[in-house]
């Protein structure tokens, strides 16, 4: 065999495995809190110790490496083409006034005693309705950040409403890639699945609904400034033609979701009823509208909140997302491609001496790949792969994994600063992931709670002989 094509010729113990990690670890952190610079060039950094170890100690070749590279960036693909897209949604959708109608009437209507609810739901039902964390923070998201503003709510507080909201949909729908993929991955049906996922998904909602009430009632305590509304209200209908029909394409877009059209031309669609509505309505010219998809929307309110919110979008400012994602899928491409990762998860794996504790390890390793990866989809597949057989194993049924994936590795995932998603929303949304963190109730909360019911044994499902049938062997070894 050509020495070239050898991959792990010594495997790599869970120490060596944890160099990487360590060294990730200590660059970003010093990068966030010390030099206070970006940390593209840190996790180049990390990426080059991981390969270091990787070809000179552990003996692989460089060519297997570079191809983990472009496996990790490809198998990401379409999630950084729709991060480009949603940078067009958001300039055409406030050049075409979508945006700031939605805010205008927002202010208008929802009740500042329930503001904070009001985004958790609206933003899982949208999130649900699409199957999209990232359109709905980058659309619905946006306005309802200058709501809040204008309700005197700190941005940081609406973007945890809106992220706790989003990523509800984002694990629930029948329409998101995660919801299609845990299932897949782990052996269950998509509705087997989702149906599964409500015990522990409800509960979390429920209680950072709990959470976001009673955090609102410290901005409600406190009369509404009613002159801010104003002003914002008033910049806003001086600078666009607000009109109720503006509200149409938010509905043909969840139509069009709803309706399963593929992600990409949908969102494309997206970015052309933001046009259409910003040469009709807007009366914009060819050359503003292109100016702001590349290089986005730069705002002339006279309010400097509004201009801050609106100045946005465009296909240029999305470039500094798309080259985090890159750094970050190279990384994790080298760990995984050389065993390292996998050797990490084994290492967690020898804790899980009882049910309850497989299934929390489930979880840890979940965080743990995102956090070397960066990535949800890798989350899911690594740790799927790698603990299916186990679940089988102990007599546990599918839909069990199928949950610590998505309770895990899809819902934790706007919270490690270098995620995809993580880049993604903050970059929507204008908040960094260390302000919006505190907030986000729901992604905080859904591990501890499915961690509490795998402790306790509620919805714990055993497998049973049809779906042994179709996996094999387990009733069968009991009986021998």
């Amino acid at each position: 065999m050509d020495t070239d094509t050898k991959v792990n010729i010594k495997t790599p113990s869970l120490i060596v495995s944890l160099i990487p990690i360590f060294a990730v670890i200590i660059l970003l952190l010093s990068s966030l809190f010390v030099f206070h610079v970006d940390i593209q060039i840190p996790l180049i950094i990390a990426t080059v110790v991981a390969s270091l170890i990787s070809v000179v100690y552990l003996g692989n070749s460089w060519n297997e490496i570079e191809q983990g590279i472009f496996d990790s960036i490809q198998s990401a693909m379409q999630a950084i083409l729709i991060a480009c897209i949603i940078g067009l949604i958001i300039a055409s959708w406030i050049i075409g006034g979508i945006v700031p109608t939605i805010i205008y009437y927002g202010l208008k209507l929802l009740s500042p005693n329930f503001f904070l609810v009001t985004c958790l739901v609206i933003s899982a039902v949208v999130g649900i309705s699409t199957g999209s964390s990232w359109t709905t923070c980058g659309t619905i998201g946006i306005a309802l950040i200058g709501i809040g503003m204008g309700l005197g709510i700190p941005p940081e507080v609406t973007a945890g409403a809106v992220i706790s909201g989003a990523f509800v949909g984002d694990k629930m729908s029948p329409f998101s890639d995660t919801t299609n993929l845990a299932p897949a991955v782990s052996g269950t049906t998509l509705f087997v699945h989702i149906k599964n996922m409500m015990w522990t998904t409800m509960t979390s909602f429920i209680l950072a609904g709990i959470i976001f009430q009673i955090i609102n009632f410290r901005y409600t305590a406190s009369k509404i400034d009613q002159g801010t509304v104003d002003l914002i209200t008033r910049a806003l209908d001086k600078s666009f033609n607000i009109n109720v029909f503006l509200m149409l394409p938010v509905v043909i877009i969840i139509i069009i979701m709803v309706k399963q059209a593929p992600a990409i031309p949908g969102l494309l669609f997206s970015v052309l009823l933001g046009l259409i509505c910003a040469v009709i309505f807007q009366h914009a010219d060819i050359s503003t509208i292109g100016k702001a998809l590349q290089y986005g929307y730069v705002a002339n309110t006279g309010n400097k909140m509004v201009d801050n919110l609106l100045s946005r979008g465009g296909m240029q400012n999305m470039m500094w997302t798309v080259s985090l994602i890159f750094c970050s899928l190279s990384f994790g491409g080298v760990m995984e491609r050389s065993g390292m990762l996998k050797s990490i998860a084994k290492g967690i794996m020898k804790l899980a001496r009882n049910n309850a504790l497989l299934i929390i390890c489930t979880m840890v390793t979940s965080i743990c790949v995102i956090l070397t990866t960066g990535e949800q989809y890798l989350s899911i597949l690594i740790t799927g792969k790698m603990y299916k057989n186990e679940y089988h194993n102990r007599g546990l049924a599918p839909q069990n994994l199928s949950r610590a994936l998505e309770d895990a590795g899809t819902i934790t995932s706007p919270l490690i600063p270098w995620s995809t998603c993580a880049v993604a929303v903050s970059t929507y949304m204008g908040v960094s992931p260390l302000k919006y963190l505190p907030y986000c109730f729901m992604n905080l909360l859904n591990p501890i709670v499915a961690s509490i019911f795998a402790i306790v044994g509620f919805k714990v499902i055993k497998l049973n002989k049809d779906q042994n049938q179709k996996i094999g062997g387990y009733y069968e070894r009991r009986q021998n």
